[in-house]
């Protein structure tokens, strides 16, 4: 994994042009940049279909952990700080711990408010039913009822990582629909986005003509697209 970027500015139109993409899209633009590791494993799906997010990786590294400290006041102490510690446009982007539950509907409640716009997490869920009625964006390995405590902790926060098989640095930009999570390096965030802007209206046009009948061939042929 690379080093931390701390030179990386934070660009909400950024954001908000991401947000308008798809994976599929991004994925194929990424592919095309040279970086062809970029598409989190299957495992990792979102909670609810329509569920979508765009942001800034905040990166959070979790262990195995089954010691309860005898100090209550020290109970969730890593995940509730690292909670605490989200930004307007962040992601929580947390690594792989497999079988690990990690996220819930006051997590959720908390991130929101701090402006985060969603989770991606290669780790668990619970509350699952509360997370889709407030319609807050997680993508999770799978769902448990298991608490966190006595099971794992966050050791480091903003720091590179791996969830489902992708490095993760801090600031990278990260983007979740139904067909998966994609993550952008920093340094190649503006390259591929505007890429992806475009391949995605030279799609509009082929899909227009694939309808009105023209062979999948010749539109490739004539638009480079498909």
């Amino acid at each position: 994994m690379n080093e931390v970027d701390e030179s990386v500015t934070r660009d909400a139109a950024l954001i908000g042009r991401l947000a308008r993409l798809r994976t599929a899209v991004v994925s194929d633009c990424l592919d095309r940049a040279g970086v062809r590791n970029q598409a989190m494993a299957s495992r990792i799906r979102p909670l609810f279909p329509g569920a979508r997010l765009a942001g800034y990786a905040m990166t959070v590294h979790v262990i195995a952990d089954e010691e309860i400290p005898a100090d209550r006041g020290q109970w969730y102490r890593g995940e509730l700080q690292a909670v605490d510690a989200l930004n307007e446009g962040d992601v929580m982007v947390v690594s792989t711990c497999p079988d690990g539950p990690f996220w819930g509907e006051l997590l959720a409640t908390a991130s929101r408010y701090r402006g985060a716009r969603g989770i991606v997490m290669d780790a668990g869920t619970r509350d699952t039913l509360q997370l889709i009625e407030m319609r807050f964006p997680t993508f999770a390995a799978s769902v448990s009822p298991l608490d966190s405590l006595g099971r794992l902790n966050v050791d480091v926060v903003m720091q590179p990582i791996e969830c489902g098989g992708v490095a993760v640095n801090p600031h990278d930009l990260v983007l979740g629909d139904n067909d998966g999570v994609v993550v952008i390096p920093a340094a190649l965030a503006d390259e591929v986005i505007t890429l992806a802007e475009e391949k995605s209206s030279g799609e509009d046009l082929v899909r227009t003509k694939l309808a009105e009948g023209m062979g999948a061939w010749e539109a490739f042929r004539t638009y480079g697209v498909i």
